[in-house]
């Protein structure tokens, strides 16, 4: 089953990048997940933190498979993102 994951940022910064590359090794490497992530960059698309009722970035959203679930703030530790993909 496919992991639909969408980041958001604000702004591409080392500290983003590192973000993204985090989430990334974790679902390739480790969990070898399928998954598709979507980065959203709020300072190039400021109405999708009021459609998706962000408050905080970093946050990433799974949005499948179903419920809906977030992480905010340090998205990089590998135990809450174990835990937000459903891999214990």
């Amino acid at each position: 089953m496919k992991v639909l994951l969408r980041l958001f940022i604000t702004g591409r910064t080392a500290s983003s990048e590192a973000t993204v590359a985090n989430i990334r090794g974790m679902c390739e490497g480790e969990l070898r997940l399928e998954y598709e992530l979507d980065i959203v960059d709020l300072l190039e698309n400021p109405g999708a933190a009021e459609r998706y009722d962000i408050t905080i970035t970093p946050t990433l959203l799974r949005e499948l498979p179903l419920p809906v679930s977030r992480i905010t703030g340090d998205v990089t530790s590998s135990d809450t993102l174990r835990s937000l993909l459903g891999k214990r």
